[in-house]
Formats: C-alpha cells, structure tokens, sequence
C-alpha cells in the first residue's frame, strides 16, 4: 500500500482530503445476485478491462468515521477545508456525468447549496453557490487527465476503488465475496483485507459490475466492526451518454471569477522541480506512515479554528482522529497520516 498512501497526499488538502481519499464502502450493496462464479484474479481483470465511456448517475455517500457534524461548528469554518471536511461527516449525494475522458460534471447537492466541478475539454470550473464563487482551471493541451480531487467534491466509487486497486500487493489478501446488486445491478463483491494486525483497516469492499467491470461501491471498515465506517456508492446509473447542455459552464450573474494556474508541465522525461522536501513514508502496507514536512503543509493550517475544534492535545502535537485514520500536526509543522494508532503516529514523529 506504501506507493498508493504517497499519491493519497497532496499537500494542499492536509488533512481532510488526506482521510477521505483514504476511506470507502457500499451502502447500497445489500441485496444479493446469482452470476457465475469468478475468481479474485478474474474480477480484477473484469476491472481493468472495463472501458465505460458514458454514464449518469446519482452517488451517494455515509461516513461514520466519529467526528462532528461540521456544520454544528459555526460559520467559522466556511473555508475550502471545511468543505473537505464535511464530506467526512454524514450522509452526501452528488449527480455524477462523464462521457470520454474529457468531459465530466459533479454537483454535490447540499441542503441549501450546490458545488460544482465541470471540465470541458481543457477547462475546469469549481463553482460554489454558497459564495457564487467560481474558480476557473485551464489545462495544457496536450493533458487527457482529470484533475485530482477537489476538496469539497463526492467521489465516483471508480475514483476510490482505483486507488485501492493501485496498492495491492503481498500485505493484502483479495478475495471474492457474496454477489451483490448496486443501483439495480448485479455485481461481483471483491474483497481487500489487510494482513496486518495493527491498522485501523479491517477491510475494502468493493461491487464490482457483471456486465461492465465498473466499480459501483467502495467499502471500508474498521478493524473489528460490522457496518462501514464510510460509503460511496451509485444509487441510480445509466450508461447512456449524457447531453451536452450538462457539460457547458456560465458563470452566474454576479458570480466572483477566480483564475487558477497549474504549475508549469516539465518536458517529457523530466521531473518537476521543487524547493519543497518531499513527502516520506515509514512503515510497511497497511502500516505506512506518512510525513508531510512543515514546508509542505499549508500555512494556515496551524492557526485553522476548525482544526483546533476537531482535534485533541497529545505529546508532541495535536491529533485528529477517527475509526479509519488518525492524522497527527505536531508542534512543529509537520503532519503525520496513518490507518494507524495514534501511538504510531507519535512514535513516527518522533524518529523511532
């Protein structure tokens, strides 16, 4: 899991995106179908062959992680982070749209706001109509790639199960479980357990289509638990194309149009450069440990009210915990991550 757990980390959503794109479950993966028997290494491959171009549907994700509903916290917290954060806590849906690798739209669907992603072609926009914010992303031409997650944004299943799917390798055991049915569908459950006995993991699951090989559910539980701690999964799908109309963006009257930079593309061979320290990983698997330096770790960060209110003191730092992963900002700037015990956190943080 030790390469995943890097990707799993850019530094700019230290620590709400770090836990959330570190988690998953199906919640609608409760009926059982009949398909024919398959292996674990079948399934895989029914994955990485799946070629689905086009679809709609409607995501829906729980989190039972145990932290507060973010919303009871005050105004305070209405900032980028907070919107990370509060996808960690309750339940959250979002219409999800794609058709090719370059046209997509999410819109997560508040109670009295809506955030929108939406990338045409080389151009991205994040809208916000909390704020009637809109931020816009111009991409390099020659990219066919996604931007990485967006703090604030639900997930599609295929999103996170990829991630998982990514890191396996000999800590983790892969099985085939009960056949299931997602958002009206037949699908295989396959299953990742950690052989660890020390993460906070128990395991991820993760309904995999009959007919297509897209992922319709990510599961994950706690070591030791019966239900998931957190879900994403598709409530209703269709594999028709979406119309265009969805994929077109005008910013709202009024609306603040922000434009953002991507740092410049390296040429083909080269790595970006960067005066930052890399990020370093201790441990094993499942039971890696992430450092984020100080220099890395976004400045406002320490001063944040809403951390300060969803983490405890301990030696050396604060620590924000939850079943899945415990994240630790020690005293002096850096982060630690981990599906760990916190007691792992501090001993990473500490050098032994």
């Amino acid at each position: 899991m030790t390469h995943a757990w890097k990707r799993w980390v850019p530094a700019v959503m230290v620590p709400a995106v770090i836990v959330a794109a570190a988690l998953t479950v199906p919640l609608a993966a409760n009926a059982t179908a009949s398909l024919p028997t398959k292996s674990a290494a079948q399934v895989l491959a029914m994955i990485a062959q799946s070629n689905v171009k086009a679809l709609s549907g409607t995501v829906e994700q729980q989190s039972n992680l145990g932290l507060p509903d973010i919303g009871s916290l005050g105004s305070s917290v209405n900032s980028s982070t907070s919107s990370a954060l509060e996808l960690l806590a309750g339940t959250h849906k979002a219409r999800v749209y794609l058709d090719g690798a370059t046209k997509a739209r999410v819109q997560v669907l508040d109670s009295l706001a809506e955030r929108d992603v939406i990338r045409s072609g080389n151009d991205v926009w994040l809208y916000s109509s909390s704020n009637n914010t809109t931020t816009h992303v111009a991409l390099p031409s020659r990219t066919g790639k996604q931007p990485s997650q967006t703090p604030g944004v639900v997930p599609t299943p295929a999103e996170l199960a990829n991630k998982f799917l990514a890191a396996i390798d000999s800590t983790t055991a892969v099985t085939v479980s009960k056949d299931v049915s997602v958002a009206g569908r037949s699908a295989y459950d396959l299953v990742l357990t950690p052989r660890s006995s020390t993460t906070l993991i128990g395991s991820v699951s993760i309904a995999v289509d009959s007919a297509t090989g897209l992922p319709l559910s990510v599961d994950v539980t706690a070591r030791g638990a019966k239900a998931a701690a957190f879900s994403v999964a598709f409530t209703s799908l269709s594999l028709t194309t979406p119309s265009a109309d969805l994929f077109a963006f005008t910013p709202p009257k009024g609306a603040t149009v922000k434009q953002q930079a991507l740092p410049p593309t390296p040429p083909k061979g080269e790595k970006p450069s960067t005066s930052a320290k890399p990020s370093a990983v201790t441990g094993t698997g499942w039971d890696s440990v992430i450092e984020v330096p100080s220099s890395a770790v976004p400045t406002s960060l320490s001063g944040s009210s809403l951390l300060n209110q969803l983490t405890t003191a301990v030696a050396g730092g604060r620590l924000l915990h939850t079943s899945l992963v415990n994240v630790l900002l020690t005293t002096d700037g850096r982060v630690f991550v981990g599906a760990v015990s916190s007691e792992q956190l501090q001993a990473a943080a500490a050098g032994k």
